[in-house]
């Protein structure tokens, strides 16, 4: 082992396993942020050596504080764990819908980052990777861009809640610039998982983890507050 530690969230399947399975490759500890313990033990087996499980519901602020009281030091925090519950367009999209979206989304990610802040000040090095969306791009949306079709208001609730991510990320990344944090987005571009019904359409999951080990393991002078696609080119706000 390298002595790195990282938590993965929403780590048992799909470009999050990925991404604990390409840090534990790199010699890095990965805790594998999991709601259901059955399947986090599933996938730290899958994983193989370097995998740690960790029962973790970014929507419960008892679980993540029993998460955090278990990790004394952390190198990277990977802030994966998402939901899509439709593509519905903002009008025909409930409330409840929103703030199911944000709870996971956006609350959570504040939620953990916040809690797990101890552990990472402990880190020579400490990285924070946000795993958003190109469709959360507002200059994307609503102009050509290389990866989606611009003049479309589906899926309000899941892109307007990876827009409030892309803010969140700037503002940690300013006010723990002076801590040595490296604060930065992923767009991983759609991909095969389930997170809904379209993305079954989409590319390997494990090349998107690439781009977000590559953010995970950025040297001290890498870039901080960025928005990068996943194969490292900056995405527009």
């Amino acid at each position: 082992m390298n002595g790195r530690t990282a938590l993965v969230t929403g780590a048992n399947k799909g470009i999050g396993q990925h991404i604990a399975r390409l840090l534990a490759a790199e010699g890095v500890t990965v805790y594998v942020g999991s709601r259901d313990p059955e399947r986090g033990q599933r996938a730290v087996e899958e994983i193989g050596a370097g995998a740690r499980p960790l029962v973790l519901d970014v929507t419960d602020p008892g679980g993540i504080a029993r998460a955090a009281a278990q990790v004394d030091r952390l190198d990277v925090l990977v802030n994966n764990a998402g939901i899509s519950p439709s593509l519905a367009p903002p009008a025909d999209t409930g409330v409840e819908e929103f703030r199911r979206t944000y709870e996971t989304n956006v609350f959570g990610v504040v939620a953990v980052t916040n809690a797990f802040l101890s552990a990472l000040r402990r880190s020579s090095h400490p990285r924070i990777v946000n795993v958003s969306s190109g469709t959360a791009s507002l200059t994307w949306s609503t102009s050509p861009n290389p990866q989606f079709p611009p003049g479309s208001g589906g899926a309000a609730a899941y892109r307007s809640s990876k827009a409030a991510l892309n803010a969140l990320t700037v503002f940690y990344a300013q006010t723990l610039a002076e801590d040595g944090f490296k604060v930065n987005a992923l767009a991983p571009g759609l991909r095969a998982t389930d997170l809904n019904s379209r993305a079954a359409a989409g590319g390997d999951p494990a090349e998107a983890a690439q781009g977000a080990v590559r953010l995970a393991l950025l040297p001290d002078d890498g870039p901080t507050g960025g928005f990068f696609s996943w194969d490292g080119t900056p995405v527009p706000w």
